[in-house]
């Protein structure tokens, strides 16, 4: 990630104390910080003062500079009212930077961003109503469960009436009955999870900003963790944003992604369609696993065209680039298919020998190396249980449909 003044390297307690100070927005009716903010912010979404159709945050020429280091360059994005949205991306690409301008910890040098239509780009963050959920949790670890999630709420001076029903409200949420009274080191990394998920979403904001927040936990605990996210913020339809270099992650929690590469939005879409429909080489190759062949279009038409390349001959592909245009087919290893022989079925097909082969349980993932001397990946399903496995060594066949390949320009 972008190297920026963060709270990890502070003793625990301050951080804790940062990320309250941080988020000391009061969304009740009561008073407070609340009747200090400009252009009073609605805790409520979909209040009658904004339409439904109208975005909950826009983000417009957004930049980011440190130094002589563009940490993010000119992103524009719209995020939707009850919508899950993730910003992908490897270490370094500005992804928390930008996490962080949202959050009010940055200030953009350029560009605006605004929140039920209003600017919040000056807006510090105590005046905001955004949360910020950082990877390390910040707990206190002399307060119990219930104390860690009441903590905002007393500073914000909610009675104590209130602060308790909310409290178990939130604790129901995220179903952590029983354990209210456990400090947060006789607790596991996930249930220490959905206590910071608890004390974040106690005050109700109106988005709900997560930096990396499942990265501590194991693959199982995580797999786990994830579903009860989505289940959260489906509940209770708030906008939430999470920064993950996890491409797994981010297609299982997001209704759309944000892949971001050198401080650069690079392309917005739903997960299948990223993964489907990538735009360039690089987001082919970034998320997931991809087989490219770069080649010349030799004609086009009907739909298809025909590109030759040096790693795998001619190929008949689906698209509509003009011949003479240097192009890059890409195909997902699971979209390649494997045989003993060749049929007269079988599309852009060539010979290989399997080099090696990797049972994975509900998949066999091989590398065929092709006559052409080019190394692809072939995922296989293990669906059938008499399905006879390919051997390394073994001579085979491979193939993919047209429709099942990608033609990349750029």
């Amino acid at each position: 990630m972008v190297a920026v003044a963060r709270l990890d390297n502070a003793p625990s307690d301050a951080k804790s104390m940062a990320f309250w100070l941080g988020t000391r927005l009061h969304n009740e009716p009561s008073g407070g910080v609340r009747d200090q903010m400009q252009g009073g912010f609605s805790a409520q979404p979909g209040h009658a003062e904004r339409s439904q159709s109208a975005p909950l945050m826009r983000i417009e020429s957004v930049g980011k500079r440190f130094g002589g280091f563009v940490a993010v360059d000119g992103v524009s994005l719209e995020i939707g009212v009850g919508e899950f949205f993730a910003l992908l991306g490897p270490s370094g690409c500005g992804k928390t930077t930008l996490l962080r301008m949202l959050a009010g910890f940055e200030t953009p040098d350029e560009g605006g961003i605004w929140l039920d239509g209003k600017n919040i780009a000056d807006v510090p963050p105590h005046l905001r109503p955004v949360n910020m959920m950082f990877q390390n949790y910040a707990l206190f670890p002399h307060l119990s469960v219930e104390g860690n999630i009441a903590f905002g709420l007393k500073q914000a001076g909610m009675p104590k009436d209130e602060i308790a029903a909310r409290v178990a409200e939130m604790v129901a949420l995220v179903r952590l009955q029983g354990l209210e009274r456990r400090k947060p080191d006789q607790l596991s990394g996930g249930q220490r999870q959905r206590v910071a998920l608890a004390r974040a979403l106690a005050r109700r904001p109106r988005l709900l900003l997560l930096d990396e927040p499942l990265a501590a936990l194991d693959k199982k605990l995580r797999a786990e963790t994830q579903a009860e996210l989505v289940e959260v913020q489906r509940r209770l339809g708030m906008s939430f944003i999470i920064v993950t270099h996890d491409q797994e992650e981010a297609m299982t929690l997001a209704d759309r992604i944000g892949v971001m590469n050198k401080g650069q939005l690079v392309q917005v879409a739903a997960p299948r369609a990223l993964y489907e429909q990538p735009d360039t080489r690089w987001i082919a190759g970034f998320v997931g696993d991809i087989n490219l062949f770069e080649g010349q279009v030799m004609s086009q038409g009907d739909g298809f065209v025909s590109v030759a390349t040096q790693a795998a001959g001619l190929l008949r592909v689906a698209g509509g680039v003009e011949a003479g245009k240097s192009v890059c087919i890409a195909v997902r290893p699971e979209k390649l298919s494997l045989s003993h022989g060749l049929s007269s079925h079988d599309n852009n097909a060539q010979p290989g020998e399997v080099l090696d082969a990797d049972y994975l349980g509900g998949l066999t993932r091989y590398r065929v190396k092709l006559a052409g001397g080019d190394v692809v990946q072939v995922v296989r399903a293990n669906a059938a249980g008499n399905d006879i496995p390919f051997a390394a060594g073994q001579q085979v066949m491979v193939s993919f449909a047209p429709e099942d390949a990608v033609v990349l320009t750029q």
